[in-house]
């Protein structure tokens, strides 16, 4: 996506107009605008050229951004200026205006209204100089419109291009008030030269210089307000920018020194000491130190780095020193890239911003007509020139393009500062939309519901064994396996601050086990099948790891010459909030589900201890994206996930969120980045999302309700019935008014707390927690197969067997010796004892 910015915009049919006008040049595949930052973001070949003169034809002003990825000479990505980018340089202009039109607008009133309606007194010379009053007038109000003078430079522009805007409507107004006030000081002269006293005194009531002065002085606070509201929705990136350092101690000759930001390259050695922020991304190479990220993930608990560990640019380090390695500088940096996406999310447009965006492109020409059929209608009762053109006035000044088109805008970016200052990172303004209507959740398990790390859940030690001696054994001869089985025995023996003894002869057999020589003697370690080869295993052994298989859990026997030692059982361990949340999701009338690779028995296990509504087990990666696929049916899903084989089924969901531990492909094919790997951050992302789409509601209510009171309330529509009519400048405070209400009701979301479950409502189209997917038997079968030994043997045999054309998932369990087969065409016997038999497996026969 290629990035503008556009200058002159000054509502709605502004934004409208500039998309209209871009959307028609060739190579253009979409166009967005956004009034709310005065960019436009464009996907497509178009020629930037043709672009950019496309907007200037349309009447407005255009630049090119500077490129995401533009490098500097050594390839570098070079660094953003953000701060410059969302520097307030419009409110300072605006207040500047402001101030001076309020001090020309003191006197003129003081004679306008103070003198005429509470006879205030002037000085000598102008004293029933009515004439003299009128130019006094006059010429004050004409000071007043050049110092606003760009309210009359785009509205008329906007005019002459045919897109009349907001400052269309102000600029006709305004102008009309002058002119005809000129025109009554001209007849006063004319009165005054024929000696008619009493016409020269009836003029003065045709006197509209103060309506003229006062619209432009009243649009200009609400547009004063507007834009202090408006820079207030930036504040969460701002307060990121302000953590950026902008110098880092760069070890360069083994000597340290302190350089510009921009000066860092990759694979530069920097130096962090306790108190100071990390200025890139980069690995800790020697060292350590307690790092608070909070500013990227929201988490407050400092988190302890150590060598090899990542580290990440604008977090602090809290205590420790270290040294590091740069491994991404500039725009690749994590804090650039959130960065990036919040502002890619403000460049983007939700599905409901196309009903303001219908309305905008045709509301000023409405709204002109509509002062134009008033006027006549007015004339044609008999009311007086002036009374009519008070009315059509009062319609051009009341209406307000601009609320319409800030109504989605405002909620979108302060609603994605929210979800920054959280850790949830919505890529567009669809996502942000869309995350709220999803009616399904599916749960990827391992690394999401679990931590995708084994950890050791319990010690079994054999009667007569000490439970030294079973970890002894274990960890000596697990040290030299590089198993993720192994590797839980490894860190738990560590975390003991235990050493590991060290072995001779060591063997690893495939599949089953590991087996070395310890103080002289051989010990086994692995499957039951493997170690009872060696040791005798007695029966209540072989009962307990039954039970623990059970519950989800790999027992590993243990055993040496002298005997039997006993049973390690290892897990993926569920995370601390998995529960909780999907109990929240649940709450919140969405139905969840857990997919995994994992056999049916280990995956009902987690799935009964989360609470998941519906267990998918023994899925393929590419059967994730099937599964996701079939969802779709029944509603809005939202696949969950954090490995390359999520990617598929990210993309074919409706929202693919992505835990930010995950790895890069899940989080470049997700929709929603979510910075730490927790399931309470879905829930919170849902419940953001549902917030700032209730708050998009309440701004367009507002919007239109504003203008379908306003603008008949301004035309005199209910002057007969009621006796209401209104003034022109107190409709020019109410067009002031409206914009500045719609920014700041935005801004309440700032206080919504998205991890708050008081506040929850199950959906209106909620699908309920009966399983949605059906097991259908006329496509299964189930056949026997000894000689599968643990998970590995599972695999060769599910591979062996999903070669066969027709079977399409193959789901092994050999603790029961059973393989379940889902199957698309009629499959021989003969086929599936050849591939069970071809694995190296006995073939028993179909159930």
């Amino acid at each position: 996506m290629e990035k503008y910015n556009v200058t002159g915009m000054s509502c709605a049919a502004c934004q409208a107009r500039v998309e209209k006008a871009v959307s028609a040049v060739p190579g253009v595949e979409s166009c967005s605008v956004s009034l709310l930052t005065n960019s436009m973001g464009v996907e497509g070949s178009a020629d930037s050229a043709a672009i950019i003169k496309a907007i200037e034809d349309a009447g407005y002003g255009a630049s090119l951004k500077d490129e995401a990825g533009a490098r500097d000479g050594q390839g570098n990505a070079s660094i953003p200026n953000y701060e410059e980018e969302l520097k307030d340089k419009e409110t300072p202009v605006i207040k500047k205006r402001l101030i001076v039109s309020v001090i020309l607008l003191i006197p003129l009133l003081y004679v306008s209204m103070g003198h005429m309606l509470w006879d205030w007194p002037l000085p000598g010379f102008m004293d029933g100089n009515h004439i003299g009053m009128g130019i006094y007038e006059m010429l004050l109000s004409a000071a007043i419109m050049v110092v606003n003078q760009k309210f009359f430079i785009s509205g008329f522009r906007g005019l002459i291009h045919r897109a009349p805007n907001m400052d269309t409507l102000v600029a006709l107004g305004s102008a009309a008030s002058f002119i005809y006030s000129v025109y009554a000081v001209y007849a006063m002269t004319l009165a005054q030269l024929a000696g008619d006293g009493d016409r020269v005194m009836a003029l003065m009531n045709d006197f509209y210089f103060e309506s003229a002065a006062m619209i432009l002085t009243l649009i200009t606070v609400g547009k004063l307000l507007e834009s202090i509201s408006k820079g207030r929705t930036t504040d969460a990136l701002k307060d990121l920018m302000k953590l950026a350092p902008k110098t880092a101690t760069v070890i360069r000759d083994g000597k340290e020194q302190l350089v510009p930001i921009e000066q860092v390259k990759i694979g530069d050695r920097f130096a962090v000491r306790a108190g100071e922020n990390i200025p890139v991304d980069g690995i800790v190479v020697e060292g350590n130190g307690a790092v608070n990220e909070s500013a990227l993930t929201g988490e407050s608990i400092p988190v302890d780095k150590n060598a090899g560990d990542t580290i990440s640019a604008a977090t602090t380090n809290e205590s420790g020193y270290m040294v590091c390695e740069a491994t991404r500088v500039g725009r690749d940096t994590t804090l650039s890239q959130i960065i990036q996406m919040v502002s890619d999310a403000a460049a983007t447009k939700a599905p409901i911003a196309k009903i303001a965006d219908k309305v905008s492109g045709v509301f000023v020409p409405v709204v002109i007509a509509i002062a134009m059929v008033t006027f006549i209608i007015w004339m044609l009762v008999g009311q007086t020139f002036g009374y009519a053109l008070a009315r059509a006035i009062s319609v051009l000044v009341i209406s307000c393009p601009c609320a319409l088109g800030l109504a989605t805008p405002v909620a979108i970016m302060v609603g994605n500062g929210m979800g920054a200052r959280h850790g949830i990172m919505f890529k567009t303004a669809v996502s942000l939309e869309e995350t709220g209507k999803i009616q399904i959740v599916a749960l990827d398990k391992t690394g999401t519901i679990t931590k995708g790390e084994p950890k050791v859940i319990g010690f079994f030690e054999a009667e007569g064994v000490e439970d030294i001696d079973l970890l002894r054994a274990a960890f000596a001869i697990e040290n030299k396996s590089e198993h993720p089985l192994a590797k839980a025995i490894v860190e738990y023996g560590l975390e003991l601050s235990e050493e590991p003894a060290e072995v001779t002869d060591f063997k690893t057999v495939s599949g089953n086990g590991l087996m070395a020589k310890l103080d002289g003697q051989m010990v086994y370690g692995g499957n039951y099948q493997f170690v009872s080869e060696n040791v005798q295993i007695p029966d209540y052994a072989k009962s307990l790891a039954e039970e623990l298989s059970e519950k989800g859990e790999t027992p590993l026997f243990f055993g040496q010459e002298k005997g039997f030692l006993g049973i390690i059982s290892v897990a993926d361990v569920i995370k601390e909030d998995s529960d909780v949340a999907i109990k929240e999701l649940k709450n919140l009338g969405i139905h969840v589900v857990m997919l995994t690779g994992d056999n049916e028995r280990t995956a009902k296990t987690i799935a009964e201890d989360v609470g998941v509504d519906e267990v998918i087990a023994g899925v393929k990666p590419d059967g994730k994206e099937a599964v996701i696929k079939k969802l779709q049916k029944f509603g809005k899903v939202a696949m969950v996930g954090d490995g390359i084989n999520d990617a598929p089924a990210l993309t074919r969901a409706d929202m693919g969120i992505a835990i930010g531990a995950g790895t890069d492909v899940a989080i470049d094919a997700a929709d929603v980045v979510l910075m730490k790997s927790r399931i309470s951050d879905v829930v919170a992302a849902i419940r953001l999302s549902r917030a700032t789409l209730r708050n998009i509601h309440e701004n367009l209510f507002w919007a239109f309700f504003y203008n379908i009171i306003g603008v008949p309330l301004a035309a005199g529509a209910y002057i007969h019935a009621f006796g209401w009519t209104l003034n022109p400048m107190f409709g020019a405070a109410a067009m002031s008014l409206s914009s500045f209400c719609v920014v700041t009701n935005a801004l309440r979301l700032n206080l919504f707390d998205p991890f708050n479950k008081g506040n929850d409502r199950p959906l209106k189209n909620s699908l309920g927690h009966e399983p949605l997917l059906i097991k259908e038997d006329n496509n299964k079968m189930e056949i026997t197969v000894k000689g599968m030994m643990c998970q590995h043997c599972e695999a060769h045999v599910k591979e062996a067997l999903e070669k066969i054309s027709g079977v399409e998932e193959a789901v092994a369990n050999h603790e029961a010796n059973l393989v379940t087969l889902k199957t698309s065409a009629e499959v021989s016997e003969a086929d599936l004892k050849a591939a069970v038999e071809g694995a190296g497996y006995e073939f028993c026969g179909v159930k």
